[in-house]
């Protein structure tokens, strides 16, 4: 048989991967028969997914060493940055701290980006600050392929020099498992069908949806838990697996004034036109509408939507092309691009993950939700009520090359919930809700649960879109908080960790650790987490059985600087 590092250095030639196998390959005796036949690569790790936490899961085990396969099922690394095409969401101060340092070199990789590659006027080069979408939901609002290119130049000297291998548009169909050890995980081809088996000593689940968790048999969480499971404020009273966060199809549109790009009429339009969403508490009136609940107040409420000028409303809140930073005859527009992420095309009639469910389901899921984002177009380019009194902006046009489609919508779909591991530590809303540790410490100075074992920080309100189950929004502020090591460790299965939203917390405590940062933050300390084990001989849970190991685990983190405590700081 070929050495690892024989195998991997065969086929580790930049960031693609030729097909190795030619047929198909289902289940357990067929994917052992595939491994015993050496059609494999090997590697000390094995990534399954390449969106944040599965980027910054390789890069920390590649600075430690480490040979890594990373896998991703679209053509774009970088999830919720770029083939869902959605800004980072992050906190008001993670231009100072709260973060890593590989988190920040991302960001001023972005910026740096614009300045060497755009036509930039001379405040904006000078601007430290420079947010090039100039979007009020973020400091960063910018398109989806600059981040993919910076992502993209992280990752390449390892690609180049054979230490890591991407496999994109592969995604995980089966996994081989001894006991409570994952042995090979078996990835497809999704331009040619072919099968090739993954076989490492760990393996992590960066995937958007945990896809690896029930591959694997790991022990896993679905929708929202009750009160009776969890104690939290917020959690519903009786479990409901069906209630998952809405998930959303974006589009990145500009505004032509005086031109026509009226899409064809979609075929669901009648339907979406007249949706009006069953929530408790109840939605004020019509989906496709500028009125909508208010996420904290409950109450009806709208930004308004204009896109003339320099822009207004809806328009301004996820804008990632600023047309105000670009020098004369360079200028993109007068109100630039935006990226339609919004109330209006939150998909709420079923979830991606559940009990029985198909891949044809959760495809149709998305279709229809695909119908919903264009309806939402053409009833802003045809109905949409205008300050002026008149009616639509036929001057929206959708602009597909930004995120790299035909149709104009994202690559994926933006995905704010997953399957979670039942995890050695649970995150719940008494650990890091503003209210609930109030209560709890009978004091209103209170900052987050003090992990013992933080590997990582994160900050964000408890931020749940409504739900495919009929509940409205619940959006709470929350303290600023740490990752548990604990939260990374499945309660059985030894070498298989979480590095996406699919680690230790529930239905309500995952509306804060979902966000671009944090998820970046888990992705990182998964990756050093299996690093430090391999070098220690240790597995993970022998890790976290000692402070002392626990300790060095992060000075490790924190010699790469990884931030694992806050200072105080106001809770959002």
């Amino acid at each position: 048989m070929m050495t690892r590092r024989r195998l991997l250095g065969r086929c580790g030639r930049g960031l693609s991967l030729l097909p190795l196998l030619g047929s198909p390959l289902a289940g357990r005796e067929a994917l052992g028969a595939l491994v015993a036949s050496q059609r494999e690569i090997a590697a000390d790790v094995i990534i399954i997914g390449g969106g944040l936490g599965g980027v910054a899961s390789a890069l920390a085990a590649l600075r430690s060493g480490l040979r890594v396969v990373l896998t991703e099922p679209t053509d774009w690394i970088g999830g919720q940055l770029t083939s869902q095409a959605v800004p980072p969401d992050e906190h008001p101060w993670i231009e100072q701290f709260g973060s890593s340092r590989s988190y920040r070199a991302l960001r001023e990789g972005i910026r740096n980006h614009y300045k060497r590659h755009y036509p930039l006027t001379a405040e904006a080069l000078a601007d430290p600050a420079l947010n090039p979408g100039g979007g009020n939901v973020s400091k960063l609002c910018h398109v989806p392929r600059v981040a993919l290119d910076v992502l993209t130049a992280l990752l390449a000297p390892y690609a180049t020099t054979g230490r890591l291998l991407l496999l994109l548009e592969h995604e995980p169909v089966s996994a081989q498992v001894q006991g409570d050890r994952v042995e090979a995980v078996v990835v497809r081809n999704l331009r040619t069908g072919a099968p090739v088996a993954l076989t490492a000593p760990y393996f992590l689940d960066a995937t958007e949806l945990g896809d690896l968790l029930p591959l694997a048999g790991v022990e896993q969480v679905v929708g929202a838990e009750s009160q009776t499971q969890t104690g939290e404020p917020h959690a519903l009273e009786t479990a409901s697996p069906q209630t998952q966060q809405a998930f959303t199809c974006c589009f990145a549109v500009e505004y032509r004034d005086g031109e026509d790009h009226t899409i064809d009429r979609p075929a669901e339009y009648a339907f979406w036109r007249d949706y009006k969403p069953e929530l408790t508490p109840p939605w004020p009136g019509k989906l496709l509408d500028l009125l909508y609940t208010h996420p904290i107040t409950l109450k009806p409420d709208t930004r308004g939507f204009d896109p003339s000028g320099e822009g207004k409303g809806l328009w301004l809140y996820r804008r990632i092309v600023d047309p105000r930073i670009f020098t004369p005859g360079a200028n993109p527009g007068s109100s630039g691009v935006t990226l339609v992420n919004w109330p209006q095309n939150d998909y709420l009639l079923g979830p991606l993950v559940e009990e029985g469910g198909t891949r044809e389901k959760a495809e149709a899921h998305i279709a229809r939700a695909k119908q919903l984002s264009l309806s939402l177009l053409y009833w802003l380019q045809t109905e949409c009520p205008r300050p002026d009194g008149g009616t639509g902006w036929k001057g929206l046009r959708l602009r597909p090359d930004l995120v790299g489609t035909d149709d104009g919508l994202a690559k994926a779909p933006y995905i704010r919930e997953s399957r979670r591991i039942k995890a050695e530590v649970t995150v719940v809303e008494q650990h890091v809700g503003t209210e609930a540790r109030r209560k709890q410490l009978g004091s209103d100075d209170v900052t987050a649960e003090p992990f013992w074992d933080s590997v990582g920080v994160g900050s964000y309100r408890i931020d749940l879109h409504p739900a495919t189950n009929g509940r409205n929004y619940v959006d709470v502020s929350s303290l600023p908080f740490q990752i548990p090591l604990g939260a990374l460790l499945p309660i059985r299965v030894e070498n298989l960790l979480p590095a996406c939203k699919n680690l230790g917390v529930t239905h309500i405590t995952n509306g804060c650790y979902r966000l671009h940062p944090v998820e970046w933050a888990i992705g990182e300390a998964a990756g050093t987490v299996v690093a430090r084990c391999l070098e220690t001989k240790l597995s993970p849970k022998s890790l976290r059985s000692g402070r002392s190991r626990v300790e060095a685990l992060q000075a490790r983190l924190k010699s790469q600087g990884v931030d694992i405590s806050w200072p105080k700081v106001t809770p959002r």
